[in-house]
């Protein structure tokens, strides 16, 4: 058997997280939570339904996936596989399985689970993110002949895999940095639809200007700089 360990960054997600961290299927061998600066009982909740909760001070979805995978290469044993989800509760924790699949079943070595339209609920992705992941991936498929259809960050990947692509971004990019890499990589890659649901509190990045300003410089940049190399 696989074993999977998932990495949710969080910030003020009291109201979620114990959902998510609850939902995920008994195939997760470790469940860690990386609060990045909450100020409400998001550790707490996170502990209570059985989560590892480590903390990163420094603001940023990068930087508290970096401390998850830190956490993890402290670890005296490997694991196969890394599944991020987001601690919203906006994604469906139950699907992981589902998103694993083509890493077991057909040797792939990075999945997305893909917000398609017909499986969102109405009003889940805000105008900006459907904008800024239509851009994305359009780029991306101009540039790199990538079949990526979106940046969900409800993703999986091979352990070995993931360390090859020597994530660097602290911030926004992330997502799209490690589809770039993978491609630059040539690593094997799908995509799986997922459904995907009004997310529980307010979005720190899509649901101000501020943030969704921030997160469409920093997709573009990773963009533009890999599309000149």
């Amino acid at each position: 058997m696989a074993d999977i360990k998932v990495i949710i960054p969080a910030v003020n997600e009291g109201d979620s997280i114990g959902k998510v961290v609850s939902e995920l299927p008994k195939s997760v061998s470790e469940i860690i939570v990386v609060n990045n600066g909450s100020t409400d009982d998001t550790v707490e909740n996170a502990l209570k339904a059985g989560a590892i909760v480590l903390t990163e001070n420094q603001r940023g979805y990068g930087f508290a996936c970096l401390k998850g995978m830190d956490y993890i290469d402290k670890q005296s044993k490997a694991p196969d596989i890394i599944v991020f989800i987001d601690g919203d509760y906006s994604d469906y924790p139950e699907e992981l399985d589902k998103i694993v699949a083509p890493i077991l079943n057909k040797n792939m070595d990075l999945v997305i689970g893909a917000r398609k339209k017909k499986l969102r609920e109405a009003g889940s992705m805000t105008f900006p993110q459907i904008f800024g992941n239509e851009l994305a991936t359009f780029l991306m498929r101009l540039f790199f002949r990538a079949k990526f259809t979106d940046l969900g960050p409800f993703r999986a990947i091979k352990y070995e895999k993931l360390k090859e692509l020597e994530m660097q971004d602290k911030t926004y990019g992330w997502t799209v940095e490690m589809q770039l890499k993978a491609l630059r990589k040539k690593l094997a890659y799908t995509e799986v639809p997922v459904r995907y649901k009004k997310r529980i509190g307010v979005s720190k990045v899509s649901g101000t200007v501020k943030g969704a300003i921030f997160a469409g410089i920093k997709i573009l940049g990773w963009i533009f700089k890999y599309s000149i190399k």
